[in-house]
């Protein structure tokens, strides 16, 4: 296919891709209505955002034997059909157990969605054309967190929540219309591959219980209790009987082992999670700084987050020139740079900094993180044979979900310490200065690893 062609199937993969990224940041803003109106408690309510989280990560090791040995095009199609049977599912659930049966199909279809994406588009660019392309496909990733909160809010305070789910319906029917009849045969790569189903039980089973070990110290607001000691240990035991399997089966494993005797490898995916830790846990906790600390609604929060959003979609052209002149260290290193520029005031700034400055703040901010995990992902594809790009894209997508979850956990276990032990007036504010310069430290940490991508540029 030339450049057109298939920068046309990009646009349509990233649309296929619009409903799940919006579905997350809507859900997490109509969750106190969902509870309210299913008349269910809290810990039971969130069980909407922990099985869809679940279910996305045991989905991800499988996504690569599944283009391995099918046409890309109908895996893609198949998944885009659960995700949007399971959404009039959810939307027409009348108690909180069903509701949570159908948000495991949806996690479960969503987190094969976005590394058949990328996997997809690895497989039938040109080397040249990759990067310009996965810009293309990275949009929807994008557009959740920027736009999901503002929906979401709009939404919940004009309709009602069902309506969270049913937005999803019809962009599940147009994307799988044109997936159907514009999407050209994407034929599996390695028909002859047996599936690793012990591999892919394990790695599913090691994420799940580890993300979930993490989800239950972010719930509880510290790391000493037994469910997150439980569920991780046990999470990390079916890690290491994975690196004795992975040993045993070589290349047949479904994330062999010798991916990571490449630098490039090894340091790419330590920068993902180091990356997850970074987005995900500041993301927990700037809503919060406006509803809390500054006393604004649902709506208003996500229009002031905003310029946050809008500086990692203007980030996104720029990238692509800069990745053609410098290469992808020097990029991520500056990408790493703006971040720090838009983090660190959040060490100081309080309920009455000027809020158009924390808004310009934002928007550097926004133009950092936007330009950090693209090119991790893009470089991690580069080059690659066409036969390892699946499983290293189901590695890197991994250990991305696992630094999400630790980085969300131990923020929240951050602002609920000092909460606990500071109950005076103001104390959420300075909880949440407190968070930030965890988000600091763990982006100066990335610039080590950082050291290890090509500083070459890559054709």
């Amino acid at each position: 296919m030339d450049f057109k062609q298939t920068r046309n199937v990009a646009l349509i993969l990233a649309f296929g891709l619009l409903a799940p990224m919006l579905d997350t940041t809507m859900t997490n803003i109509a969750i106190n209505d969902i509870g309210r109106d299913l008349n269910t408690t809290l810990s039971s309510v969130q069980w909407i955002i922990t099985a869809y989280v679940l279910a996305t990560s045991i989905a991800v090791p499988l996504s690569g034997w599944l283009i391995q040995h099918f046409n890309g095009k109908y895996v893609f199609l198949t998944a885009e059909l659960f995700f949007g049977l399971s959404s009039i599912g959810a939307a027409l659930s009348h108690d909180i157990n069903t509701l949570i049966i159908f948000r495991v199909i949806q996690g479960f279809a969503s987190g094969l969605l976005l590394p058949l994406v990328t996997t997809m588009m690895a497989m039938i660019s040109p080397r040249e054309y990759l990067q310009k392309l996965m810009m293309v496909v990275m949009l929807p990733i994008l557009a959740g967190p920027i736009f999901g909160p503002v929906i979401g809010a709009v939404v919940v305070q004009y309709s009602n929540w069902q309506w969270v789910f049913w937005i999803n319906v019809p962009i599940m029917i147009i994307a799988a219309a044109l997936n159907y009849w514009k999407i050209p045969d994407i034929p599996a790569s390695n028909r002859e591959a047996k599936i690793d189903a012990i591999g892919i039980a394990l790695l599913g089973f090691a994420s799940a219980t580890i993300i979930y070990g993490f989800s239950q110290a972010g719930e509880k607001a510290t790391f000493n209790n037994s469910d997150t000691w439980t569920y991780v240990t046990i999470g990390l035991i079916a890690a290491v009987v994975y690196l004795l399997w992975g040993r045993y089966k070589k290349g047949n494993a479904v994330l062999p082992l010798a991916l990571f005797k490449s630098p490039v490898y090894a340091a790419t995916t330590v920068n993902l999670v180091l990356a997850g830790m970074v987005t995900n846990g500041p993301m927990l906790i700037l809503p919060l700084y406006f509803q809390q600390g500054r006393g604004m609604s649902v709506l208003a929060t996500g229009l002031w987050l905003l310029p946050q959003g809008l500086g990692m979609l203007m980030m996104r052209p720029v990238l692509l020139r800069l990745l053609e002149r410098i290469g992808v260290r020097y990029v991520v290193w500056l990408a790493l740079t703006l971040s720090l520029v838009g983090t660190l005031p959040f060490v100081w700034i309080d309920a009455h900094t000027n809020i158009v400055l924390v808004g310009a703040i934002l928007f550097v901010r926004g133009l950092g993180v936007g330009g950090v995990v693209m090119p991790l992902m893009t470089n991690i594809l580069l080059g690659m044979e066409k036969d390892l790009i699946p499983h290293a894209n189901t590695g890197a997508r991994i250990f991305q979900n696992i630094g999400g979850a630790f980085g969300s956990a131990v923020i929240a276990t951050i602002v609920a310490t000092y909460l606990s032990t500071h109950r005076v007036l103001g104390a959420n504010i300075v909880a949440y200065q407190h968070a930030f310069w965890l988000a600091i430290v763990m982006t100066l940490v990335m610039f080590i690893p950082a050291i290890f991508l090509p500083k070459e540029v890559q054709k």
